[in-house]
């Protein structure tokens, strides 16, 4: 059998991650795909949630957690009335209990409980690490672990639909929030327990949802070989736009490659991270950090061609 040779490829697969699948098991079938060498997500989606899965190659995993640190947002539908031992349709039922009527008046007086800043404790099916181990694998085994209570941030949470037993929501929210546990939340809310039934990401980072790429298509298009799948591989650059844009003259790029802090005058704020271009053809070079008005290479994508003996 020949041995698989891994390419060198730089860049950002929107993937619209299927049902049934990890996160990681959805990136090494795209990895696969691009016989990319090095590989990573930004942030975990359950096997039962779809949607939004930035996939970085090469170059992109140095900007990884910038994503994985941005907003999200989810379209997500509640399963009221049954508690389940996961939080989610996967689980056992624990409970059954009737729902309560409940006027929309009334409903969006409770849900603006969880909007804005609010506490969360993690579940316990969650991959949040204990000692070196994800929480799911302590809670199959019957274990809780006391988990502390986390602050995130709720900046949009609005109805799309209901009916008596469900509430199909639009939630846009901070890193770190578990969407689960609001689900469970509402449910104790109302008397009556809920699980999540659905949940499907969006968009993340400001990534558009009509970029996203579904794994068919990954699989239809690699038939073709890697010139047309490279072709939708997004710049590297697009997981750090929220930054202020820098560029460089020549003489400037050599001196940022070769580590040194630029004497550039610049009106941006002291520790500000900045991203760097050539001036002469807009070619990305990584972050740069603002320190007393000159600009100090942060972290560089591998520009060593640039450089001028």
């Amino acid at each position: 059998m020949t041995k698989k040779t891994w390419r060198q490829v730089d860049g950002i697969v929107l993937l619209n991650k299927p049902i049934g699948l990890s996160s990681n098991q959805a990136l090494q079938k795209v990895r696969r795909l691009y016989q990319a060498e090095k590989a990573g997500h930004t942030g975990a989606l359950d096997p039962l949630a779809t949607g939004m899965l930035p996939l970085c190659f090469g170059e992109a995993t140095k900007y990884s957690q910038f994503l994985l640190n941005a907003d999200k947002r989810y379209i997500t539908t509640i399963f009221l009335g049954k508690r389940t031992t996961t939080g989610d349709a996967e689980g056992n039922i624990l409970t059954n209990e009737d729902v309560p009527s409940i006027k929309d008046s009334e409903l969006e007086v409770l849900l603006e409980r969880f909007r804005g800043s609010i506490e969360q404790i993690p579940p316990m099916y969650s991959a949040l690490k204990y000692e070196g181990r994800p929480l799911y694998e302590y809670a199959r085994q019957g274990i809780v672990i006391e988990r502390k209570k986390r602050q995130v941030f709720i900046r949009n949470l609005s109805v799309i639909e209901r009916t008596h037993n469900t509430l199909t929501l639009d939630i846009s929210c901070s890193k770190g929030t578990y969407i689960r546990t609001i689900g469970e939340d509402i449910g104790e809310a109302l008397g009556c327990g809920a699980h999540l039934q659905s949940l499907h990401r969006v968009s993340t980072a400001g990534y558009k949802s009509e970029d996203m790429l579904t794994l068919d298509k990954l699989e239809e298009v690699a038939e073709q070989g890697f010139s047309a799948l490279d072709r939708y591989l997004l710049p590297i650059d697009t997981a750090v736009l929220h930054f202020n844009k820098v560029e460089l003259t020549p003489l400037e790029t050599q001196d940022l490659l070769y580590g040194r802090t630029l004497a550039k005058k610049t009106s941006l704020e002291v520790e500000q991270l900045v991203r760097i271009y050539t001036q002469t053809d807009n070619h990305f070079l990584g972050l740069g950090q603002i320190k007393a008005g000159a600009v100090k290479p942060h972290r560089l994508v591998n520009t060593s061609r640039l450089v001028r003996n």
